[in-house]
């Protein structure tokens, strides 16, 4: 089972964030400068919440607040829900789609280590899909199967 320190070693290790006391124009700068989807609030090496471009629209933009005056900490999901490096992807999708959230902080030893999208999972499920794939095309091949399942060999009998 792919495990989430195993999903991180495919990914930049750069972890975007803002403090608490910025305001949420720096947030939406840092995510169009990066081209994420959310950022991390971590204060004094330490993980308070998670700002979406969602959160950025709906707390700010459509309550016709300025984003310049607007802190991180008014709009945060505080206390985000988190996994650590030996979960794996399926608890990882799990987890998502349960709690409905496209962003999960990983943490060892309370230090955030990284961040895990939902499109990290949906393509690393599509590697292992393609993967499963070739070897079975590869197992068909070499018992004279086609694709079908129908042998090439004849019996004579």
């Amino acid at each position: 089972m792919t495990t989430v320190k195993e999903i991180l070693k495919n990914k930049h290790h750069q972890i975007f964030s803002v403090k608490s006391d910025d305001a949420v124009t720096l947030a939406l700068q840092i995510m169009k400068e990066h081209r994420v989807r959310s950022t991390l609030v971590i204060d004094d090496d330490l993980l308070k919440g998670i700002i979406s471009l969602g959160d950025c629209a709906i707390k700010v933009t459509l309550a016709k607040k300025d984003p310049d005056v607007v802190l991180a900490a008014e709009i945060m999901t505080d206390h985000p829900l988190i996994v650590e490096e030996e979960y794996t992807l399926e608890q990882c999708m799990s987890i998502m789609v349960a709690k409905k959230v496209r962003h999960l902080p990983v943490v060892s030893n309370r230090q955030v280590i990284g961040v895990i999208s939902i499109g990290d999972l949906v393509g690393e499920m599509m590697k292992n899909q393609t993967n499963q794939i070739s070897f079975l095309e590869t197992y068909m091949k070499d018992y004279g199967l086609d694709t079908k399942g129908n042998s090439h060999f004849s019996f004579l009998g």
